[in-house]
């Protein structure tokens, strides 16, 4: 750069150490790959999904309705069930077979997908654990039981089961355009998902002798025919979740008459399944302004004294979702209230399900919670477009679309610790968030996890600081990853690893993705321009099937950042960040340096000939009788290369030019005053960790002032391991803090302070004079002097 007193005049002048010289003194510290494009890691945009990250003008999806009714047999812990469906093929494929998922099949031991985990000898045991082993395996008798498949009329289908998937192989070829109607009936027996893990199922309490049901993955689904994966029939194993094509759903379930019934949709039948009063309360509640008791807690404990032989059907429907789950107990209080989403002026029942041991907890807070989750996400993504969002507390943690399954139960006193309260706030919030990610925005969660867990999480972090500035987060700020980015690289995976395979599932599936969108947000884009960039995201792939590179594309695309390094470093690498400060060289201004004269070389033109070495190409092409070579006359043309490299109006290979170098002055005694306590500063950087980030400097001087000054992560790409940056304080500095909010993740932060405490002495000296003003300079290399040349500098 030239140095001028004009530019010295400010307070802090920042100058970046690494040129090209750098380059040439530091062999093999250069180049990586992290600041080039993803390129062909993306899959090549197309008619269907573009470069810009936006559905393309021929995007396509299927669509799938249903039809269900259902009979929950309470004594024998059944369920039975029909639907139909009806199969909308808008692909512009031919269909020759469809794929189903039979989810309950995990609960069997014989149809289960069997991904089995490796098991070692323990050094103790419980007498329960210890168990003969009996291959073959014997038939727990669970899982799911299909009675019959038929097409509309009832002619059977022919159809193979593959463990948790089902193939129905078609009578005739189903064209682009055309639907399908076919029927399925089965059963199976209901599981204690407390005892036997999984997502549905019953809890059982054993000291009122009643169960509470979540029925979820409860009915054969249609899977995904998509036009990045085809079928998505991957197998069920319980982890990687669910890819679900989009319908509508009419669904009636028959239960005891004592059950309270919360579903997916929107109940249409309130008037024939509620008494007088519970229907007045719940038409109350849409316009109170907090939670109003529908059935309360009295009635709650009076109905758990009675096991009703009577039975009652429930009707819901539901419109544009991707799947329908249901809860049912006599156990149940429930509340509810109406909130209005601004941005589309839409009035959702925010509701709550809970037994008398959570009530503590879940009338005081969970429909508050789910009001403020969908009013939240309505802001960070699109507004919230269903009529129902619902909480039950089910004492596990699980989402389907407008109705999820969280935890939360106090002690018997009705007590609780403030852990159990927060913890229980951000199950609610996050189940309910999941509304928008994968049940909206809709993501392939068998193949990614991240898409949905990762997005979802990192809005609940904004949605939890929100409802508490002081809420104790555990995933989202970039300092709460660094346990898990410390850990050796044996033990760390890309984001970008399938869900099946996924070692550490929670930190890389949701704490990951999570911290690096935060750090995005905070650190490296802005709020303004993420905060488009992620609506853009979330409007364009509402009710659609985005992918990864969808995302990234849509992030870049409508910010104008490029963030290729990004995701190439945070979620296709297991890099850290470790940034240090290596070395802080002090040095102040010499301001007697002795003034230099101007320097006049006088040179001649030596034009070489052009392509000087015969390579075969050109033989060849000589000997070639066929080919025709244009020459050019114009000895003006001929030169233009030569002119233009030269910075010369006109190339003459007779006439002598001169380079001129302007000399210096020195500095005034006034100029000397202004400068003589400037300080410069070269603190030098090194990149331990491999993954890149910006540099974030906090100053603090030695009258207690502080400075903060940030460089983006480019300043790595002309070398990714060590870079420079020089300031000038016209105040002495007392020490330097590299990322004082800790908001990079780095992993060492013991490598991130330097202190002038008084021991390390002033090193080097720096020039510092006047250029003189006057005539045009010029280098004899391309009409621009060099600026080192002009400080002085060889």
């Amino acid at each position: 750069m030239k140095l001028k007193v004009a530019i010295l005049s400010l307070s802090v002048f920042t100058y970046v150490g690494f040129t090209a010289q750098n380059i040439q003194n530091n062999p093999g510290s250069n180049h990586g790959n992290k600041f080039e494009q993803l390129g062909t890691i993306l899959p090549t945009p197309n008619i269907y999904r573009t470069a810009s990250g936006a559905p393309g003008h021929a995007y396509w999806q299927n669509r799938a309705d249903y039809d269900i009714t259902a009979y929950l047999d309470e004594d024998k812990r059944n369920l039975k069930g029909s639907e139909t469906i009806t199969y909308y093929n808008n692909s512009p494929d031919d269909l020759d077979y469809m794929w189903l998922q039979l989810d309950e099949n995990q609960q069997s031991t014989v149809k289960k997908a069997d991904f089995p985990y490796s098991s070692t000898l323990p050094k103790a045991s419980t007498d329960q654990q210890l168990r003969p082993t009996n291959l073959p395996v014997p038939d727990n008798g669970y899982g799911v039981n299909l009675e019959k498949v038929t097409d509309a009329s009832g002619n059977p289908l022919k159809y193979t089961v593959n463990k948790t998937m089902m193939r129905i192989d078609l009578p005739k070829i189903l064209k682009k355009g055309e639907k399908l109607v076919f029927k399925v009936d089965w059963n199976y027996n209901i599981p204690n998902r407390i005892k036997m893990g999984g997502r549905g199922g019953y809890e059982n309490f054993a000291e009122d002798e009643n169960d509470l049901y979540t029925m979820t993955q409860w009915y054969p689904r249609m899977c995904v025919y998509s036009d990045f994966h085809g079928w998505q029939n991957h197998q069920f194993t319980g982890r990687g979740e669910f890819a679900l094509a989009f319908g509508n759903f009419k669904v009636s379930m028959n239960v005891p008459a004592d059950h309270i019934v919360g579903g997916t949709g929107e109940c249409k039948n309130y008037d024939q399944v509620l008494t007088s009063e519970q229907l007045a309360r719940y038409n109350r509640s849409k316009t109170a302004t907090e939670p109003v008791e529908i059935v309360t807690l009295d009635e709650a404990k009076k109905a758990e004294k009675n096991h009703s032989k009577q039975r009652k059907t429930w009707n819901f429907e539901a419109n544009d979702v991707r799947d329908f789950a249901w809860t049912s107990s006599r156990k149940f209080v429930w509340d509810g209230m109406g909130v209005l989403i601004p941005e589309n002026n839409n009035k959702v029942m925010a509701m709550s399900f809970y037994p008398k041991e959570a009530y503590g907890l879940y009338r005081k807070y969970s429909t508050k919670a789910v009001a403020h989750t969908i009013k939240t996400y309505s802001e960070f993504t699109i507004p919230y477009p269903y009529p129902v969002a619902q909480s039950v507390e089910a004492a596990n943690g699980m989402e389907y679309p407008m109705i999820c399954f969280n935890y939360g139960r106090t002690e018997k006193d009705g007590t609780y610790s403030e852990g159990i309260k927060n913890g229980m706030l951000g199950v609610v919030i996050h189940e309910v968030g999941h509304n928008f990610f994968p049940m909206i925005i809709n993501s392939d969660e068998r193949q990614w996890t991240w898409m949905d867990e990762g997005l979802n999480t990192f809005v609940e972090y904004l949605t939890e600081e929100k409802w508490d500035n002081k809420f104790p987060s555990k995933r989202g700020p970039a300092w709460t990853i660094v346990d898990y980015m410390k850990l050796p690289k044996d033990q760390l995976e890309p984001i970008m690893t399938n869900s099946e395979n996924i070692v550490q599932f929670g930190p890389n599936a949701y704490s990951k993705p999570a911290t690096g969108l935060n750090i995005l947000r905070e650190t490296i884009m802005g709020r303004e321009l993420f905060d488009k960039a992620f609506k853009t995201y979330a409007k364009r792939w509402a009710f659609k099937h985005p992918e990864p590179a969808d995302l990234f594309r849509t992030m870049e695309d409508a910010s104008g950042e490029d963030l290729d390094w990004f995701w190439r470093g945070w979620f296709y690498g297991t890099d850290p960040v470790d940034i240090a400060i290596d070395k802080v060289t002090i040095a102040t201004p010499d301001l007697n340096t002795p003034p230099r004269e101007t320097k006049e070389i006088k040179y001649k033109v030596d034009k070489p000939a052009l392509n000087e070495f015969e390579d075969i190409s050109k033989l060849r092409n000589r000997e070639d009788k066929s080919i025709t070579f244009y020459v050019d006359k114009d000895k003006e043309a001929q030169d233009f290369y030569y002119r233009y490299d030269r910075g010369q109006e006109k190339v003459d290979n007779n006439k002598e030019y001169t380079s001129k170098f302007e000399g210096t002055e020195p500095l005034t005694q006034k100029e000397k005053d202004k400068f003589k306590n400037l300080t410069a500063y070269q603190i030098d950087f090194v990149n331990k960790g491999g993954l890149v980030m910006p540099i974030i400097l906090e100053f603090t001087f030695e009258d207690g002032t502080k400075l903060t000054d940030k460089s983006s992560a480019q300043i790595w790409r002309m070398n990714e391991q060590k870079v420079s940056k020089t300031y000038y304080f016209d105040k002495k500095l007392k020490s330097i803090q590299l990322d004082p909010m800790r908001e990079t993740a780095d992993i060492d932060t013991s490598n991130n302070f330097w202190s002038n405490d008084g021991g390390t002495s002033q090193v080097s000296k720096f020039e510092l004079f006047k250029q003189k003003e006057g005539g045009k300079t010029r280098g004899a290399s391309n009409g621009k002097i060099n600026p080192m040349q002009a400080a002085g500098k060889k």
